[in-house]
Order: C-alpha cells, then sequence, then structure tokens
C-alpha cells in the first residue's frame, strides 16, 4: 500500500514526527516507542496490546523502515517512509506499507487505507497547527456501537452539529470531568472519520466496521500542558460508552 502527501514543514520536522516516540504520539493512534538506529528494537501499545518492532531503515530527514515481529500464523507488517524535500519549506512524505495479513486479509487493507489517509490528515494537521510540541495520546472504544448512519448522528449531535457536515464548522462539547471543548471540524469524511481541532488539541473519531462489529474508535492528541491524559482517557471512555446511538 502506497500514500503521498505534502506536508507544510521542513524535512527535519517531519523526520522528528516519524521517527521519534513522542513525535509519533502526537498524531498517530496508541503508544509509539523508537530507540534511534538500524536494528535497533521499538514497541507499539494500544488496548492492552504491545507489538515488538525492529527498526530496518535509519537516515535521518530522508528513510525510516521498521518491521513488526511475526506473529504465532506468520503474519508481519512492515512501514517504510520515505521523505523528500521541497522548495519553501514543504516536505513530501511517501509511505510504503506492506507485509502479510490474516484470513480476513481484504477487510483488514480496505481498514488500513481508510485509516491512513485520516493519520496523514492528522500528521499533517499537527506539523501546521502544533510544530514543536507534543501531543499526549488518549483513546477510547465502543464496540458494537451501531451502523455508521447511528454512530455519526449521535457524535455530530454531540458537538452541537446539525445539517450537512462540512470542514470549518463549529463544534463544541462538554465532557464530565474535562474542559469544554470548543473548535472547528477539520476532518469530515463520512461514513469512516470525523475530526475536530480547538487551540490545544485533535481529536479523531473512527467507525470501523471490520470484524471488530462496527466499534466506534476515539483517538485524541493533546498538547495542553495541565492535561492529565489518564484522566482524560477516562473520561473520554465513560462519554463514548454513555453516548446515546440509534
Amino acid at each position: 500500500m502506497h500514500k503521498d502527501i505534502e506536508l507544510e514543514a521542513t524535512p527535519e520536522q517531519v523526520w522528528e514526527a516519524i521517527a521519534t516516540g513522542p513525535g509519533i504520539d502526537s498524531w498517530f493512534m496508541g503508544h509509539t516507542e523508537v530507540t534511534p538506529g538500524e536494528g535497533s528494537r521499538g514497541s507499539f501499545s494500544m488496548a492492552g496490546y504491545t507489538e515488538q518492532t525492529t527498526v530496518t531503515g535509519w537516515e535521518p530527514a530522508k528513510r525510516f523502515a521498521f518491521r513488526s515481529d511475526p506473529g504465532p500464523d506468520g503474519t508481519f507488517m512492515a512501514m517504510e517512509y520515505l521523505i523528500e524535500g521541497r522548495d519553501q519549506g514543504s516536505t513530501v512524505l511517501r509511505l510504503v506499507q506492506s507485509g502479510v495479513l490474516g484470513d480476513n486479509w481484504e477487510t483488514e487493507y480496505e481498514a488500513m487505507q481508510a485509516g491512513w489517509t485520516m493519520y496523514l490528515s492528522t500528521l499533517a494537521a499537527y506539523l501546521t497547527h502544533f510544530p514543536g510540541r507534543s501531543g499526549a495520546p488518549v483513546a477510547a472504544f465502543r464496540p458494537g456501537a451501531g451502523d455508521p448512519d447511528q454512530v455519526w448522528a449521535a457524535v455530530t449531535s454531540a458537538f452541537g452539529i446539525s445539517g450537512t457536515l462540512a470542514e470549518g464548522t463549529s463544534a463544541r462539547l462538554h465532557v464530565d470531568g474535562l474542559p469544554p471543548i470548543d473548535g472547528v471540524v477539520d476532518l469530515a469524511c463520512l461514513p469512516t472519520y470525523f475530526g475536530v481541532r480547538t487551540s490545544d488539541a485533535l481529536y479523531r473519531f473512527l467507525h470501523s466496521g471490520t470484524d471488530r462489529g462496527n466499534a466506534l474508535v476515539l483517538g485524541h492528541h493533546l498538547f495542553a500542558d495541565d492535561q492529565d491524559p489518564a484522566q482524560a482517557e477516562q473520561a473520554w471512555q465513560e462519554w463514548v460508552t454513555r453516548l446515546p446511538i440509534g
């Protein structure tokens, strides 16, 4: 699978975002640890699961590649990022993902295609609006949430949005135990994903209609210094669990 994106950032800024743990945590799901250098070990953790990785390519500001350890069934995933500087400080990032998927590979592949479009858009938002800062990842899940129409009607309604969803629309939400959220829609690609950007956070909502059974997945990135990620994650889990859907 190949994905390209042009980013308003220097190659050095892109490298920090895609090849360091704090950088990756600022736009991608879960928690990632990276040890510099080819042959070094790293890890990716999410929802109680940890995957070990090995760095297979390390050329700062040019190329970063890694491969996951194979599973008992032989499945594995390999990633390669290629960085190319352009005029006026912009950079083209090329992503190549390969590997061996499981028996349900067609559904997994489709989900990865949509997911990477969202995450690369989040990377662009991070580099544009929060350059040089590190975001704390916050995740929450609701398995069996419902079909896309039901889920997005509930989520957008909670944000006070009615009518056609479009980027730039004002979005406001109160989550118990957290500061009020007041921002704008910066991702609007229903029925798959939806995003809101504020002055100190990127909020991401993804509908996963795979073998997880129409799950609603929340993957946020908090940039405020005074926010407690653990408290925020608990608050968001309670919010999505109680969200009235259907």
